[in-house]
């Protein structure tokens, strides 16, 4: 049971504080791992770039499509909205192939900048490590990911965006690594890697000034997505429905059956242990034995006193009493030279040890604790080697 306890123990301890690997922290400014961006995000504070973090859903974006509603009302009244055009970077999303959706493209086309950083593309014969040359230096890049031309000599073509036109921003003869195309008003910028400005390439400063370029051509307010990486700004409402979201993840995940069944396991161990529910047991009276008390309380007594010299006197007779009998010489007391002479004789064994027992005892002097100890050992030894 105590192995059960401890069990459930380590895997709650191993489900609740076992380090997060979430993929999605990969880009985010609020991280200082090599894949984050809190460096670039410092660096450009310092360059005098004002750049925000946006940690709502896109539908809350400036100038985002509204609901079809929101529409026919603005319709009606004759107004449009106006919205100031912004510069959205997006590190690291989940994105399929090139595609955006339909409302991230209308958005676009109102003039806004939208930068996508870890588009999937195709794998290529290039270095894993390259250095491209830019406007703002070089550029380090460690990727072996490009978005290829459709036929040599051709630009380059996503697959997905109607047909028009990208052009390589950035990349070498194996294709392009940062790629643009316009779209009405605005312009989509993709990239292969995710890692174009991450913390690890603070020793990089090309990288870092490329990608301030990027997001400073168009004189937009620049915008940073926290929102995939899971950061929400929550008013109190949003506050209550989150934790409602979160209780029901947690019920319908398979991590809600192992806390049950961990309370459950935990509950049986706490009601075997207690055995609050048990059968009622009488308690036995202990037997008390007058003698082993007597003798007890007469040896804490001699103990306080220090009467070694009683203990001597009455252990010794009794140990020699006991020798007499191994040795076949009956209960009477005799004479140590008598006693030693049978010991002799019976074991062939030298006299010197037990003459010094008998000596001691005949002494009757008052010895150290130690002392004490040490004779009484002596004893025992010597009836033990008897048999």
């Amino acid at each position: 049971m105590l192995g059960a306890i401890a069990i459930a123990i380590i895997v709650l301890l191993t489900l609740f504080l076992a380090p997060s690997t979430n993929q999605q922290s990969t880009g985010s400014t609020y991280s200082r791992s090599p894949d984050g961006y809190g460096a670039w995000y410092a660096f450009m504070e310092t360059r005098g770039t004002p750049v925000q973090r946006w940690k709502k859903p896109l539908e809350d974006l400036p100038g985002f499509p509204a609901q079809t509603s929101e529409l026919i009302t603005l319709e009606r009244l004759g107004k449009s909205p106006i919205q100031n055009t912004i510069t959205l970077l997006q590190v690291n999303r989940e994105i399929r192939g090139e595609e955006i959706s339909k409302k991230e493209k209308e958005w676009v086309e109102k003039g806004n900048t939208l930068v996508i950083l870890g588009v999937p593309s195709r794998i290529t014969e290039a270095a894993f490590t390259t250095q491209q040359e830019s406007a703002a230096g070089l550029v380090k890049i460690e990727t072996r990911r490009r978005k290829l031309r459709e036929r040599k000599n051709q630009p380059y073509l996503p697959a997905q965006q109607d047909g028009n036109i990208a052009e390589s921003v950035l990349g070498d003869r194996f294709g392009a690594v940062v790629w643009q195309q316009k779209i009405g008003k605005g312009r989509l910028i993709l990239a292969a890697t995710p890692h174009l400005a991450a913390n690890a390439y603070q020793d990089e400063p090309g990288n870092y000034q490329f990608l301030a370029q990027l997001l400073t051509q168009d004189n937009q307010k620049i915008w940073v997505d926290e929102y995939i990486h899971g950061y929400e700004e929550l008013s109190a409402d949003k506050g209550k429905k989150a934790q409602r979201r979160l209780l029901s993840y947690l019920a319908n995940t398979p991590l809600f059956p192992a806390i049950l069944q961990t309370a459950i396991v935990l509950i049986i161990a706490i009601w075997a242990a207690n055995r609050r529910f048990g059968v009622p047991q009488s308690l036995e009276v202990p037997v008390v034995d007058n003698s082993e008390a007597y003798i007890k309380a007469t040896a804490g007594i001699l103990e306080k006193a220090n009467s070694s010299e009683f203990v001597l006197d009455i252990v010794g007779k009794e140990e020699q009493i006991q020798l007499q009998k191994a040795l076949g010489l009956g209960p009477t007391l005799l004479e140590p030279d008598s006693l030693i002479t049978a010991w002799v004789q019976q074991t062939g064994q030298p006299p010197v040890e037990l003459e010094k027992l008998l000596h001691l005892h005949s002494q009757k002097r008052r010895m150290s604790e130690k002392e004490l100890l040490s004779w009484l050992s002596k004893w025992q030894t010597l009836r033990r080697d008897l048999g």
